[in-house]
Parts: C-alpha cells; sequence; structure tokens
C-alpha cells in the first residue's frame, strides 16, 4: 500500500541526524563506527554494502538486517507508525533505507523470496526514490 499522493496519509518521517555520519564521512572504519555507535543504521549500512561488494553474502545479510532493525527503532522514537512515506531526500533517513536495500539484496543472494518481495514492497512504500536510487527496483 502506497501512501504517497494521499493528502490524508500520514507526514513523512524525518530522522534526525545519524551520529555516525560523520566519522563514516571522514573514513573512519566502519566497524569501529558501529561499534562506536550501534544505533546507527547508517554505520551497519555501510557495513552490509561493504560485505556485499566482497561476496561476504551471511555477514552482509546480518549487518544489514541489524541497521534495518535499528532504523526501525528510531522511526518509531520519531513518530512513524509503520507506514507511511520515509523520504530518500531526506539524508538522515538514507542510513535506514540503505540498510534495507543491502537486505533486500543479501537476501536475494541467499533466495530468501518472500523476504526479498517484502523488502522490495517496503522499501518502495518508503519512497520509490529510495528503490531506484539503491538499484532494486
Amino acid at each position: 500500500m502506497s501512501l504517497h499522493g494521499n493528502l490524508l496519509g500520514p507526514e513523512p518521517t524525518r530522522l534526525p541526524v545519524d551520529p555516525a555520519a560523520a566519522a563514516l564521512a571522514a573514513g573512519e572504519d566502519p566497524a569501529d563506527v558501529a561499534a562506536a555507535n550501534p544505533a546507527s543504521s547508517l554505520a551497519w549500512a555501510t557495513l552490509a554494502e561493504n560485505a556485499l561488494a566482497e561476496n561476504h553474502t551471511v555477514a552482509a545479510y546480518a549487518y544489514a538486517r541489524t541497521g534495518y532493525h535499528r532504523g526501525l527503532d528510531q522511526l518509531r522514537r520519531n513518530g512513524w507508525k509503520g507506514f507511511g512515506p520515509i523520504p530518500w531526500s531526506h539524508e538522515p533517513n538514507q542510513g535506514f533505507l540503505r540498510a534495507l536495500g543491502a537486505l533486500l539484496r543479501a537476501a536475494e543472494a541467499i533466495g530468501e523470496t518472500d523476504e526479498v518481495e517484502r523488502i522490495r514492497g517496503f522499501l518502495t512504500d518508503s519512497d520509490p526514490a529510495a528503490a531506484a536510487a539503491l538499484g532494486v527496483s
């Protein structure tokens, strides 16, 4: 169910700046950043993307799932009720959406078809631009 275009739908959720973003942008090791900021979806998403790039699919799946769950916690703390837009254009949302995209790719790689379809729908419902930006549309 996509609520984009529904004027009566919930307001888009915009997360606060991820405290790990500056360290990652400065080139710090994502594993060290995740250890210092375990609630950071961005740090876990970065670890997952790096693991996927190195064909470490199971590790990528675990990192991405951690980032996904940490992001759900943050979304709920910021008023998200389990549905509604999570705009890709709002940079602090990108850690969660990147974790979701990495989870989709890792699930696809291990043949978890039901999970892939569920995540693809969630990502597209969150913001179709996210799926396109992540190359998983």
